[in-house]
């Protein structure tokens, strides 16, 4: 709600980073899906599914909009509110480090078993291990960490473009075929038996490591401080004092964040540009921080408007249950995708892929949005509660009755 004064409450405040975590999980599941829906994503090599034009430029907006972008916001909220559970154990007069570890090996726990039941792609065991280290270096000052988050993503960008470099024609071409014939084996796995599945994800987690610790745990850890110094800051608790501030980082984000997003995204126009994606990759490991600042401060604005209010109402009970929804994001996919229930991977394109991510994601909402209004917690979250607690939270809402007059 809004106060006489024309300023937004507390509640609402949250809501809107609850609406961004929750705008988030979309950006998060359009990626996602394309890992479920096909072998071949990730690999360099062109996916059969798809070489219509349609399916291509599905591809490039998957790209140039929502990878490399949406994780670094979901890292930048976690960042930010790692500073309110600090604050929440202040406030319980209980030492806070045991507590955010006790809450670190928890999550670590929940994401091998999904990596390796559900999605190896997982991004909950990195984000463990990464919170260890925003733990270890809490009280350093916002200027170490605003200097350690720029040289990461420089450090990964410039690794990255050295990789490019290194790599000719040919060694693409030595590479495409090893990632055809892994592409049908894991194809032929995902399609068989759950058994199987299970023993693929662990083959391929034992091949994606490194990719994860040279891509996503860098910029991610990066993401980690910028949220952190803006949660010290209280940034986002006083939105509508910075209107200023969030238009200044649309405009610079979009003009830094864009350019880098084309040339990373161009590539999936074409079937056979190796050498072109990992240059592209490596510009995008370097824009895309502004570009998802960008959007950050763009919904933010929008939350603040009349119809961005009743938007945010729908994603932020979504938001607030972030872990369980990205946990049943997975589980959708696995059923439709895999061995466990429908085995459509390698039967659809991107475009389609796309719109079954829009359907599970309009679920997500209408189902959050019901649990939220019953419940205190998320499954999951409410299990993690209790864990780093070490004491059961209630999970019934606590209805109160009016008393009537006498």
């Amino acid at each position: 709600m809004t106060s006489a004064a024309g300023e937004t409450t507390p509640n609402e405040r949250q809501q809107m980073v609850d609406a961004l975590r929750g705008f988030a999980l979309l950006g998060i599941l359009v990626v996602n899906i394309a890992s479920f829906a096909s072998t071949y994503y990730g690999l360099g090599v062109p996916d059969p599914m798809a070489v219509s034009l349609a399916d291509r430029s599905a591809s490039f907006v998957r790209a140039f909009l929502f990878e490399t972008k949406f994780y670094l916001l979901f890292s930048f909220l976690f960042g930010y509110s790692f500073t309110l559970q600090m604050r929440a154990a202040e406030r319980d007069g209980k030492p806070f480090a045991p507590r955010m570890v006790r809450r670190l090996v928890g999550l670590w726990v929940i994401g091998v078993l999904h990596a390796v039941v559900l999605y190896y792609g997982d991004i909950l065991t990195t984000y463990a291990v990464l919170g260890a280290v925003l733990l270890l270096l809490r009280r350093r000052g916002d200027v170490f960490m605003a200097c350690a988050a720029m040289a990461l993503v420089l450090a990964v960008s410039l690794v990255w473009a050295g990789v490019g470099h290194m790599y000719s024609q040919m060694d693409m071409q030595m590479a495409t075929q090893a990632a055809y014939a892994e592409a049908e084996a894991a194809l032929a796995a995902y399609r068989a038996t759950p058994a199987l599945v299970v023993m693929q994800h662990l083959r391929d987690l034992s091949q994606v490591w490194w990719v994860t610790g040279l891509v996503q745990a860098p910029a991610a850890l990066a993401m980690f401080f910028a949220g952190f110094i803006a949660g010290r800051r209280g940034l986002l608790a006083h939105v509508e004092v910075h209107g200023k501030l969030l238009r200044k980082v649309v405009v610079w984000g979009l003009a830094i964040g864009l350019p880098g997003a084309l040339a990373y995204g161009l590539p999936a126009l074409r079937l056979d540009d190796a050498v072109r994606e990992l240059s592209g990759l490596a510009v995008t490991l370097l824009t895309a921080p502004f570009l998802t600042a960008a959007y950050a401060a763009g919904m933010l604005l929008v939350f603040q408007t009349g119809p961005g209010r009743v938007l945010a109402q729908w994603l932020a009970p979504a938001g607030r249950m972030a872990l369980s929804n990205y946990l049943l994001q997975s589980l959708a996919c696995a059923w439709i995708f895999l061995a466990y229930g429908l085995r459509w991977i390698g039967t659809v394109g991107p475009l389609a892929s796309f719109a079954i991510a829009l359907a599970i994601f309009a679920g997500n909402l209408v189902l959050s949005r019901w649990w939220m209004h019953h419940f205190t917690y998320g499954p999951a979250e409410w299990l993690l509660r209790a864990f780093t607690n070490l004491q059961l939270p209630p999970l019934l809402r606590r209805r109160t009755r009016a008393v009537p007059a006498p």
